[in-house]
C-alpha cells in the first residue's frame, strides 16, 4: 500500500535535504575547496530546474511519485531529467503513475539491496505525447520478476536493454 504524505512530512523531508546540501557546501568551503563547492551548487541548480519543469507538467500524480521517491525506502536512487518545457500536454497521469509505481515495486523485489542501484528517468515531450526513458543500472538478481512485470504491464513499453546489470525501457504516452 502506498504511503500517504501530508504537508508536514513533505516539508520535513525537504528541509532535511536542503540542510544536507548546505552542510556539503559549507564543508567544502571550510576545507577551502571552492571549486568543489561551486560545482555542487551548479549540480543543485540543474536538479532544481528539472524539478521545476516536472512540477509544471499537467500530471501531478506522476510528478509527486518522482519528487518523493528518494524519501521512500527504495533499493535504488532515482534521478530524472526533463528536456524542454511542456505546454499543456495532457496524458493519462493515473495510468502512468500506477505503472511507474508498479515498476518501482518490481525493481525493489528484483534487485540486490545495498548496491549502487540507480534509476534514471528522462522525460521528453513531443507534439503528440510524452516519451519516457527508464534506465536502470545496478544488480538485477531476479530477472524473471521484471519479465513478468513487462509481460503483464498495462502500458506498452519497448525494452531497449535488459541484462543482469541494466534495464532500459521506453514508454510513450499519447496526448488524451
Amino acid at each position: 500500500m502506498e504511503k500517504e504524505w501530508d504537508i508536514v512530512e513533505v516539508l520535513r523531508h525537504s528541509r532535511h535535504d536542503w540542510l544536507n546540501r548546505l552542510q556539503l557546501i559549507k564543508g567544502n568551503l571550510d576545507l577551502n575547496r571552492i571549486d568543489r563547492a561551486k560545482a555542487y551548487i551548479n549540480e543543485i541548480v540543474i536538479e532544481v530546474q528539472h524539478e521545476s519543469k516536472l512540477s509544471n507538467f499537467h500530471f501531478p500524480l506522476f510528478a509527486s511519485l518522482l519528487l518523493k521517491s528518494n524519501w521512500e525506502k527504495h533499493l535504488f536512487q532515482l534521478e530524472y531529467e526533463v528536456f524542454t518545457d511542456v505546454e499543456a500536454v495532457k496524458i493519462n497521469d493515473k495510468k502512468l503513475s500506477d505503472w511507474t509505481n508498479s515498476l518501482f515495486v518490481c525493481l525493489d523485489q528484483a534487485i540486490e539491496a545495498f548496491q549502487e542501484n540507480h534509476l534514471s528517468i528522462t522525460i521528453q515531450p513531443q507534439s503528440d505525447g510524452v516519451c519516457f526513458f527508464f534506465d536502470f543500472s545496478g544488480i538485477i538478481i531476479k530477472k524473471e520478476l521484471i519479465e513478468q512485470f513487462l509481460d503483464s504491464a498495462e502500458i506498452e513499453c519497448v525494452v531497449k536493454e535488459f541484462s543482469k546489470s541494466e534495464l532500459g525501457l521506453e514508454v510513450f504516452m499519447p496526448v488524451v
